[in-house]
């Protein structure tokens, strides 16, 4: 079951991740929020993150 937050308006957002390597080699996470759950979508919020809202009630994912 993936990871859902209803925001302040009343829209449920599911959380995703993708992951990618940059030049260097580096992997870096992507985590994104969408309005439908996706075959990449996590089923809990990662160790070291709490989920936020900017004012206009988007969630975003924010470094504890």
């Amino acid at each position: 079951m993936a990871f859902s937050h209803v925001n302040k308006k009343g829209v449920k957002y599911y959380l995703h991740s993708k992951a990618f390597t940059l030049k260097s080699g580096r992997v870096q996470t992507l985590f994104y929020f969408g309005k439908e759950a996706k075959a990449n979508a996590l089923d809990a919020v990662p160790k070291g993150y709490k989920v936020s809202e900017t004012v206009n009630g988007l969630p975003v994912l924010k470094k504890v």
